[in-house]
Parts: C-alpha cells; sequence; structure tokens
C-alpha cells in the first residue's frame, strides 16, 4: 500500500518487484552478459535494463558480448594481455579472425599497417567480397554496432575509413549512426552500382524526413524514384576489385 493507503500503481508495483529481486541478489561477478544480468534483476532477461536495475548491479559491468568478424591483412596483428596474435595467420587457418567484445574490455589493441578500414554491413558481402591487399575489412551486422564501436576507437585517424551497406532506409541510416562514432567515415558507392538499378532494384518509398542532404548522387536518386539497392550483388562484379582502391585515391 501507499502512504495514503491505496494500492500501488502499475508502475508503482514493477519498482516494488525490483526491489525485491535486487534484495536477493548473489554476489555476482566482474562482469555479466546483459541478458543475464537482466534475468536476475527484471522479470525476464527481455525485459529493459533501466537505470535502477543497473544500479542494482553496483559494480558488475554488463556487455553486450557480440564478436567483431575481420579479415585483416598480411602482417596485421593484435596485441592481448596473453601476448601478440598474428591476425591475419589466424584468418588464414579459420577463414576470418573474430574477436569478442571482453577481448576489447581486456585491453586487445590491433597493430599493423592499413591501406583502409572497410566496414561492410551484410555477411554474405562481407564474406564474398574479393580481398583487397593491405584493407582491414570488417563486418558491421546492422543496428549491431556495439562491438564494431571498439574498432571504430582504435582505427587510426590517418588511414581512410570507409562503408560499404545497402542503399535503402536503413542502410542510410547505419551510416550515419556509424558517422557519429566517427566523423570521418566515408560512404563507398561505386558508379557502376547504378547499372544494378534496372535489373536488380526493389521498389519502395524512402521516409521523407531521413536526411540524404550529404548523401552520395545515386542514393539520392534512387530516394527522389523510390528505388532500394542490395550490394550482395556487387561483390561478383570483377570491378569491384579496384573500385575501393579508386575510391580512396580520389
Amino acid at each position: 500500500m501507499t502512504a495514503e493507503g491505496l494500492p500501488p500503481t502499475p508502475d508503482g508495483w514493477a519498482r516494488l518487484e525490483d526491489v525485491r529481486r535486487a534484495s536477493r541478489l548473489p554476489a555476482l561477478p566482474e562482469r555479466l552478459n546483459r541478458r543475464t544480468a537482466t534475468a536476475l534483476t527484471a522479470p525476464h532477461s527481455k525485459a529493459m535494463l533501466i537505470a535502477r536495475r543497473q544500479a542494482a548491479l553496483t559494480d558488475a559491468q554488463t556487455t553486450h558480448d557480440g564478436l567483431l568478424r575481420l579479415r585483416p591483412p598480411r602482417g596485421f596483428l593484435a596485441r592481448t594481455k596473453e601476448g601478440i596474435l598474428d591476425l591475419w595467420e589466424l584468418a588464414r587457418m579459420l577463414g576470418e579472425a573474430p574477436i569478442p567484445e571482453r577481448a576489447f574490455l581486456d585491453g586487445f589493441t590491433l597493430h599493423g599497417p592499413l591501406r583502409a578500414v572497410l566496414l561492410v554491413e551484410n555477411l554474405g558481402a562481407w564474406r564474398d567480397l574479393p580481398a583487397l591487399e593491405g584493407w582491414l575489412i570488417a563486418h558491421v551486422p546492422g543496428w549491431d554496432i556495439t562491438t564494431v564501436a571498439h574498432l571504430l576507437d582504435q582505427a587510426p585517424t590517418d588511414v581512410p575509413l570507409v562503408h560499404f551497406g545497402d542503399l535503402d532506409p536503413n542502410g542510410a541510416r547505419i551510416f550515419l549512426k556509424l558517422r557519429e562514432r566517427r566523423p570521418d567515415l566515408r560512404w563507398f558507392v561505386p558508379s557502376f552500382w547504378a547499372e544494378c538499378a534496372a535489373p536488380r532494384s526493389l521498389k519502395h518509398p524512402w521516409p521523407p524526413e531521413l536526411d540524404l542532404r550529404d548523401a552520395p548522387e545515386l542514393v539520392q536518386k534512387l530516394a527522389l524514384r523510390g528505388f532500394w539497392l542490395e550490394q550482395e550483388p556487387l561483390v561478383v562484379d570483377a570491378r569491384i576489385i579496384t573500385a575501393p582502391e579508386a575510391f580512396i585515391g580520389r
């Protein structure tokens, strides 16, 4: 009951339940996956980890536990608390170099010569894109940029940082979100992509409130006509091998 003798509101009941769950928490490890943390402090693991529930965890750090998937160039290394790791050699054996978020939280740092860094939105395009000499190619899994943010924080500012994604509203939003983290991010839209418009375009409107003032010309044209383009077909076009290098060299 409230101080006025009335039953609590639904929000009041939720707060009381959160207090009860917080009082029953056991000793916690240094880190907890966000879903584990929510399951302990909220009604279920898919609930929101709001401020009062986060506060109940005291000093326990919540993690997203995403995986940064890299295709590194030859000579690219990582420094870890356990020693030096040759990422190119790891990718040679596994096909890629997967880096978990907790490695970054433990001080994992990237080192080595880079011609450029390329962020690729879709998994198929990231996997099937031909290797680019000297380029670090990273997968950006859509809106999930929590782990990719560690790469953005470490990517040298004197090395070109390039994004390659779908030409659709979500592709534009993902680019804009990444650019908030790294204002020097450039949007890679090869000129020959326009040739895919007729046979492969998807007819869908673009939301008028989406800010495309600084978008590449092809993106603006597609938005005006109400067409979307997926990036995957480009990775098997022979011209894609030289297009990224030409893009950063112009």
